[in-house]
C-alpha cells in the first residue's frame, strides 16, 4: 500500500525552529523522516509526498528515499498557501488505489497503521483515525474535533462542541476522497475536513478508534516540547529491572540524547558497552583494592551504556533483529568475562581455591537467569505478567559494582550465585503452572 504525505503548508508557528517544518529536527530525525520510518516498520514502502513551501529542500534533503530504504515520489502544489485539502486533490492523478495519508508533522505509533491496514474498506468509503481518550500532551483546544455514531464519523471540525473523539490526522482513504474534495473545493471550503463532511453526510466516512496508542500534532514549540518528551518516556521498557528504572535508564537517556548528533551506530555503541565492561573485567582480574573499585565503576558504566544502543536504536527508527542478538551475545560475552575478572582477582589475593566454584555457579546463574528472562518475556509477556522487581542483568552488576567498592568479591559472587540461579528456577516453576 501507498502513503500520500502532505508537507506542502507553510508551518508559520514553528517558524522559529526551521524554515522548513517538515524537517524540523527532532532526536536525531526530521519530522518527516520519522513519518516515513514509522510508516515503514508497518510495511509501508512507497510514498507520495506533497510539497510547495521549501519544497526543493524537502526534495533534495530526502532524495529518492534510498538512504531511508523507500521510495519516495514528488508532488508540487502551486496552491500551497491555501487549505490542505488542495495539497490532497494534487495526488488525484498519482493515486490509483486504497492509500495511506498522512501528514509530515505528525507523530505516531506504527502499531496505527499496522491495524489499519488490516481494515475492511469499500470503494466508496474511507477511514479515519479517531483519539477518544484525552492524552496529557494533546492540546484539546486546538484539535479538530469528531462525533462519532455506530462506528461513523457524524460531523467534524475544529469548533465542534458536541464531540466524541478527535481527528489523528491519519487516515486510509480510496480514490473517492477526490470526489469529495472536488466537491467541497467547488462549494468554498478548501480544507481536507469539509471533503470529511461529505463523505460523513453519505455515511461513507468510517472511524477507527486508536485511543489506546500515542499520537501527536506538532504543530507549536509547546507540541515539539510534548514530543520530545512523549519519544523520550517510550523508550522506558516494562521488563526494566529495578536498577535501570531507578538509575541506569535515566543517565543513559541524557547520554543517548548527546550521541543523537553524532553519526554513531547502535551497534558500535553496543561495542563501546562491552570495551568498557572488558576493561572492567582486567581491573577485576589484578584484585588490588584500587583496581577493584577502577573494575567496578567501568563495570557500572558499561551497565549504563547498556541501554543505550537500544534507545539510539527506536529514537532513529533503526532497530534490527540483528542489533538486537548482536547486543545479547557481547553481553553473555562481557558477563563471563567480568566474573572470571572476579574470580581470578580474588584467587590472586587470597588463595582461596572456593572461589572457583563459587564463581562457576554465580556464571552458570548468570546465564540461564538472562536466557530465561528473553523467554520470559518474548514468549510468555502476553499471559504473565511482568515482575516489576526481576532478577536481570541490571540487577546483577550493580551488585558486582557494589561488591567491588566494598572488596567484598566472594561474598558478592555467593549472592550472585544465590539468586541467579533462584530466578532461573522460579521462572520455570511459574511458567509450568501457567502453561501446564
Amino acid at each position: 500500500m501507498k502513503a500520500l504525505i502532505l508537507a506542502a503548508g507553510l508551518g508559520i508557528r514553528q517558524k522559529e525552529n526551521g524554515d522548513s517544518k517538515p524537517l524540523i529536527p527532532l532526536l536525531g530525525l526530521s519530522f518527516i523522516e520519522r513519518v516515513i520510518l514509522t510508516a515503514k516498520k508497518s510495511g509501508i514502502i512507497d510514498f507520495q509526498i506533497v510539497i510547495g513551501y521549501k519544497g526543493k529542500r524537502i526534495q533534495k534533503y530526502l532524495g529518492s528515499g534510498e538512504k531511508l530504504g523507500v521510495n519516495i515520489g514528488y508532488i508540487y502544489n502551486d496552491e500551497w498557501r491555501k487549505g490542505n485539502g488542495i495539497s490532497v486533490l494534487k495526488a488525484k492523478d498519482f493515486i490509483q488505489e486504497p492509500f495511506i495519508l498522512l501528514m509530515a508533522d505528525h507523530l505516531f505509533d506504527d502499531k496505527i497503521l499496522f491495524e489499519l491496514q488490516k481494515q475492511t474498506i469499500e470503494d466508496n468509503e474511507c477511514i479515519l483515525c479517531v483519539d477518544k481518550n484525552r492524552h496529557k500532551y494533546l492540546d484539546v483546544d486546538d484539535a479538530t474535533k469528531v462525533l462519532i455514531e455506530d462506528g461513523q464519523i457524524k460531523d467534524i471540525d475544529k469548533q465542534l462542541n458536541d464531540y466524541n473523539g478527535i481527528d489523528t490526522g491519519i487516515f486510509l482513504c480510496t480514490p473517492v476522497i477526490f470526489d469529495a474534495l472536488e466537491e467541497s473545493i467547488t462549494s468554498g471550503n478548501e480544507s481536507l475536513s469539509a471533503a470529511i463532511k461529505v463523505l460523513a453526510n453519505r455515511q461513507k466516512m468510517k472511524a477507527f478508534d486508536i485511543s489506546d496508542k500515542y499520537w501527536l500534532d506538532v504543530d507549536d514549540d509547546n507540541a515539539l516540547k510534548n514530543a520530545k518528551s512523549l519519544l523520550l518516556e517510550k523508550l522506558k521498557k516494562n521488563t526494566d529491572g529495578p536498577i535501570s528504572r531507578i538509575l541506569n535508564r535515566p543517565i543513559s537517556i541524557k547520554i543517548s540524547e548527546l550521541l543523537l548528533k553524532t553519526k554513531i551506530t547502535p551497534n558500535q555503541i553496543s561495542l563501546i558497552s562491552f570495551i568498557a565492561a572488558l576493561f572492567g573485567a582486567l581491573f577485576f582480574y589484578i584484585g588490588d583494592y584500587l583496581y577493584l573499585v577502577i573494575g567496578g565503576f567501568l563495570v557500572q558504566l558499561s551497565s549504563i551504556i547498556d541501554g543505550c544502543d537500544g534507545e539510539v536504536a527506536r529514537l532513529k527508527l533503526v532497530e534490527t533483529k540483528y542489533g538486537g542478538w548482536f547486543d545479547a551475545v557481547l553481553d553473555r560475552y562481557a558477563d563471563a568475562i567480568i566474573i572470571f575478572g572476579m574470580i581470578h582477582g580474588h584467587w590472586l589475593v587470597h588463595n582461596d581455591i572456593i572461589i572457583w566454584t563459587i564463581g562457576f555457579i554465580a556464571l552458570v546463574g548468570s546465564f540461564l537467569n538472562s536466557y530465561t528472562a528473553d523467554k520470559y518475556d518474548v514468549i510468555f509477556r502476553k499471559t504473565i505478567k511482568v515482575n516489576r522487581m526481576r532478577m536481570g542483568r541490571d540487577v546483577r552488576l550493580f551488585l558486582i559494582f557494589i561488591g567491588a567498592l566494598s572488596n567484598q568479591i566472594l561474598i558478592t559472587l555467593v549472592i550472585l550465585a544465590i539468586i541467579s540461579n533462584f530466578e532461573a528456577i522460579r521462572r520455570l516453576v511459574v511458567l509450568r503452572f501457567k502453561h501446564a
